[in-house]
């Protein structure tokens, strides 16, 4: 079977995708930044005897991807298939959030990307196989605040993932993107929480949908089988939205103009609720008592 490389593997989507490719039958190089903090993968592959072997990999440095990769391939044998799902996020207002902040942002979800792909890449080329599947999400189509800096890092994913298909077709590497919708993961649950200091309500009301999405709680493992399912089955589809609320929440978008969108953007907060009731369906609006 394959090996596989999953970056961001300490938690939500990135460790169930590691342990859904281990329990295929794959043999998994789970990367992350800090094992020792993250004990859950290893214990969990220990106790069903996966193939998963954990290695120090930090994506925002070049160093340590180039070195994590070689490791790999010594130890494991040549990559067949890169997940990148490693991923930070950072809710607030482009006027609120320090300059810093987006910069970690696209340094881990964009240039770590970049980063692990250029490391692989070769050896693929030279072999004329692989795939390389990018975890970004429908943050990545569709813009909505306080999620500027988080969607202008998956944006920009997306357009190198277009960009790279292109040119790796020939050699026989497959290049695709998943597009999670809301799932139950860390990141999810803390944009739930409602930050007050803000002199702009949409932190307040995403955080209140992403209460009400999370009622109804999606698992990572429903992306960790899209993923497997991709890598294994050889298919050639570029984009993958996953999860119940993903197709709906971007339909609902392309129906909308640009203008349209901005001005349900811009609404007060009642009148965003209802919008948000009466285009989507969903009732998010917090009771007062």
């Amino acid at each position: 079977m394959s090996t596989i490389l999953v970056t961001g593997a300490s938690r939500g989507i990135g460790l169930a995708t590691a342990l859904a490719f281990a329990r295929a039958g794959h043999t998994v190089a789970a990367a992350m930044r800090n094992p020792a903090a993250a004990p859950e993968l290893a214990r969990a592959a220990a106790a069903e005897r996966l193939a998963v072997t954990v290695f120090t990999m930090d994506v925002d440095d070049d160093a340590s991807v180039k070195e994590a990769v070689a490791r790999v391939e010594a130890e494991l044998g040549p990559i067949e298939v890169l997940v990148n799902n490693a991923c930070v996020e950072r809710t607030g207002s482009v006027e609120e959030m320090p300059v810093s902040a987006f910069r970690e942002v696209m340094e881990t979800n964009c240039f770590g990307a970049i980063r692990s792909i250029q490391a692989v890449l070769p050896g693929m080329r030279a072999r004329r196989s692989g795939c390389i599947v990018n975890l970004t999400s429908i943050s990545g189509r569709l813009a909505s605040s306080p999620m500027g800096a988080y969607a202008a890092s998956k944006f920009a994913l997306e357009a190198v993932s277009e960009c790279l298909a292109q040119e790796v077709k020939p050699y026989g590497i497959r290049v695709c993107v998943v597009e999670p919708g809301i799932i139950d993961t860390d990141m999810a649950r803390g944009i739930s929480v409602a930050v007050d200091a803000s002199a702009y309500p949409n932190q307040r009301r995403m955080a209140a949908l992403f209460v009400a999405a999370l009622k109804n709680p999606t698992p990572p493992g429903v992306v960790a089988d899209k993923v497997v399912e991709i890598a294994d089955g050889g298919s050639w589809q570029f984009r993958h939205p996953v999860g119940p609320d993903a197709a709906p929440f971007l339909q609902w978008r392309a129906a909308l103009s640009d203008e349209a969108w901005v001005e349900w953007g811009a609404l007060d907060d009642d009148a965003w609720y209802a919008r948000l009731k009466a285009d989507f369906g969903m009732d998010v609006q917090p009771k007062v008592s």
